[in-house]
């Protein structure tokens, strides 16, 4: 990202934050709508409900059927998209900057004027329904959730996003419209921009197409998950391959250790092929193809998890590396050499991620929903410099202690 002096936030009269970032040395502009509105904010009836909104948001607007809706920037090359989260929902856009205007009116039309007919809702409902079949064809993607299910049990947090079939069939525009009443409000929204625009031309355009939206219903409140026990299943699946989770709680996106867990989560299990998983389970005994760690930080809890993929007659064997290798970051401090390159992969791999011009627009979003300020990219790299092996050690004994690992495997 940029520096706080080329970053410019506003706020519009109707309380949507607004964050722009210059991009001039670019004819492409990218921005977006984010929302703090994700599947965690269902009620019990409605899992899968923000999913569906985001896709019926494309089915007509007070001016423009579907088809409008998608040719209004393929038109002139550009693209909208969407996507839907545990915590948010986000309408982005890609566009030559020359149509700047075009991409921000038809982003508010989208997110405001959606009138959900009837007849595209219950066409939509299919291409959902066989979105879900096709992710319960696949064990290795369907594990995740009920991964998510085991650590947050009973919680919206828990349920997976596309829902079941059972409660997309069950929905209509009355269940969309008290859904957007609770979580689509000024205040819960960011608009993002990263582009070549004066930012006092950007302030005019906000205020001509996304200022005018307001909401008469008081904000829902998020309700945090319980904390649940240690929780050991095994699942037969009588699939062809084992699949295997453990994982656990971790920090939530404001806790100080975040960044620490960071660098561990990457040492240890990270996408590079150097990671500690890697190089002791699939290199030196061939044990697993895929077998990687992930750390998802949400706004009041976190999530951390390895998954492995394995022959059946293997899942033991892989499963006792995995905790010696653990079990070495919690009892062995990280010597100079190791933590420095742990700290400049890390730094490389953010710096990466910050190089797409959109990945930076929806950072930019992110950033603001969830701390009100932009983490800045030397900021963070700052950060990761002032991180101690006792730091990686400290993190990893206290979220990373036997008891408080929970496991998941499909047989």
């Amino acid at each position: 990202m940029g520096s706080n002096l080329d970053i410019t936030q506003f706020t519009l009269q109707n309380g949507i934050r607004v964050v722009h970032l210059p991009r001039p040395e670019s004819a492409i502009c990218h921005c977006g709508l984010m929302i703090e509105a994700g599947s965690r904010d269902e009620l019990t009836e409605e899992m899968g409900l923000a999913h569906f909104i985001e896709h019926c948001l494309f089915k007509g607007t007070k001016k423009r059927r579907t088809f409008h809706i998608l040719n209004r920037l393929d038109n002139v090359g550009g693209e909208v998209n969407a996507y839907t989260g545990k915590e948010d929902t986000a309408i982005h856009a890609s566009f030559l900057n020359v149509h700047a205007e075009r991409a921000i009116e038809l982003i508010a039309d989208i997110a405001f004027a959606s009138t959900f007919p009837e007849k595209e809702l219950e066409k939509e409902k299919e291409v959902i329904i066989d979105e879900i079949q096709s992710y319960e064809d696949s064990p290795s993607e369907m594990i995740f959730d009920a991964f998510d299910e085991l650590i947050f049990s009973g919680h919206p947090l828990g349920k997976p996003i596309l829902g079941d079939e059972q409660s997309v069939r069950s929905f209509h525009k009355k269940d969309i419209l008290r859904y957007m009443s609770r979580r689509y409000h000024p205040e819960t929204m960011v608009f993002s921009f990263h582009g070549n625009i004066p930012t006092k031309k950007l302030k005019q355009l906000c205020e001509k197409h996304l200022s005018a939206f307001v909401s008469n219903t008081a904000l829902a409140a998020r309700t945090p998950s319980p904390e649940v026990g240690q929780k050991i299943e095994v699942v037969d699946k009588k699939s062809n391959q084992a699949h295997f989770i453990l994982g656990c709680r971790a920090y939530d996106a404001n806790e100080d250790k975040k960044l620490a867990f960071i660098v561990l989560n990457n040492l240890l299990g990270g996408p590079a092929m150097n990671s500690l998983l890697n190089l002791n389970i699939r290199e030196k005994y061939g044990i697993a193809y895929n077998l990687e760690s992930h750390y998802q930080a949400y706004s009041d809890t976190g999530l951390f998890q390895i998954y492995m993929g394995t022959d059946k007659n293997q899942v033991d064997r892989g499963v006792a590396l995995i905790h010696k290798e653990m079990k070495k970051l919690r009892d062995i401090s990280l010597g100079t050499r190791q933590l420095h390159n742990a700290k400049e992969q890390i730094k490389g791999h953010i710096a990466l991620s910050n190089d797409g011009g959109s990945s930076i627009m929806l950072g930019m979003a992110k950033s603001i929903l969830l701390y009100d300020r932009i983490e800045e990219l030397d900021e963070i790299l700052k950060s990761i410099d002032a991180i101690s092996a006792a730091d990686l050690m400290e993190v990893a004994n206290e979220l990373w202690a036997p008891e408080r690992l929970s496991t998941l495997t499909y047989l």
